[in-house]
């Protein structure tokens, strides 16, 4: 309760921070925040073309000719969602060590602050999807509000994830450029780009490890299937969350003052 009296004193503070961050993405573009929506759709074009078209990947059971770009794009889209908190997370001290050294403030303000500016950016294009979706008579229904719990999920996983790569980050800077390369594994090791019932057995089981999978699943099941999701496979990857933010927390307060003096 206490946390939530401070961040709301210093609204402005956060309003004020993920305004500056917006303006200074696009400053000095011509398309503006138009590339928000050209980067993620430039590559749902490439993998489209690549998977449906010349590996003829297919979706069982697919009733609609954007199937498998809806598939894509649910994927896709969550994917970069993620990869965003967590990568603004990662640099969040290092970017924002001047205002660390100079002004005090509630350290919270900073994962609010970045949580607002990427759901700015996933706001944007994922509003253009779903319109996508009802424009093409192919809107999930009301599973669509479950994509709600699912989002805060995903949301909590990455902040608690990205604040201790964050922390870890500011005295071993090999962190950040070694988990750009675990990302690219990641990436491939969840189904986003293709459908697990295409691969063996062997492999599904190995992939159910990956905290990522079920959650990819859910957004699968609820836009492309339009039903809700198995809330049961999403228990680990929420407790996981709960666990990575409270030890984020423990971790930043028993060494805030070395952060500090190491920016």
């Amino acid at each position: 309760m206490e946390m939530i009296k401070q961040l709301w004193a210093y609204r402005g503070f956060v309003l004020g921070s993920v305004k500056r961050e917006f303006q200074s993405q696009y400053r000095n573009s011509l398309l503006g925040a138009a590339w928000t929506v050209l980067n993620p759709l430039a590559m749902i074009i490439v993998y489209t073309v690549v998977f449906s078209g010349v590996m003829r990947v297919k979706l069982s059971g697919a009733g609609s000719p954007f199937a498998y770009s809806i598939y894509l794009c649910s994927g896709i889209l969550t994917w970069g969602f993620f990869v965003d908190i967590v990568g603004r997370s990662l640099n969040v001290f290092l970017v924002n060590a001047n205002i660390l050294k100079k002004i005090s403030f509630p350290r919270l303000c900073l994962p609010v602050a970045l949580v607002l500016n990427a759901g700015i950016n996933f706001l944007i294009i994922f509003g253009l999807f779903t319109l996508f979706l009802v424009f093409t008579g192919n809107f999930p229904g009301w599973p669509f509000i479950a994509l709600l719990p699912i989002l805060a999920i995903q949301i909590a996983f990455a902040v608690g994830l990205g604040m201790t790569l964050g922390i870890l980050n500011v005295f071993f800077r090999d962190v950040g450029q070694f988990f750009g390369v675990v990302l690219q594994f990641w990436f491939w090791l969840t189904p986003i780009t293709y459908p697990m019932d295409i691969l063996p057995e062997y492999v599904r089981k190995l992939i159910a490890f990956n905290p990522m999978a079920s959650l990819i699943g859910a957004f699968h099941s609820i836009i492309v299937s339009g039903e809700w999701p198995n809330w049961v496979s999403l228990w680990p990857i929420s407790l996981l969350a709960l666990v990575l933010c409270v030890w984020a927390m423990r971790l930043f307060r028993n060494n805030v003052g070395e952060i500090v003096d190491e920016l």
